[in-house]
């Protein structure tokens, strides 16, 4: 038998308010968090606005590829 897919998958989510210096290189400031979401009731990427200690507040994180 085949294995079905999870539900519930792990996610990483990054700071957006991060300074960043190029798409692909990325400084030490990007803050991110890991979580999990249920895949059936939300669909699309995940924004949570939640700390970061680079930025110093409370910013908007959302969900990236792994």
């Amino acid at each position: 038998m085949a294995k079905s897919k999870e539900i519930r998958i792990t996610i990483n989510l990054e700071c957006t308010g991060c300074v960043r210096s190029d798409g692909k290189i990325r400084n030490r400031g990007v803050y991110r968090y890991t979580t999990q979401k249920n895949r059936r009731n939300t669909p699309i990427r995940l924004e949570l606005k939640k700390f970061c200690c680079y930025c110093g507040g409370h910013t908007i994180h959302k969900e990236i590829k792994k």
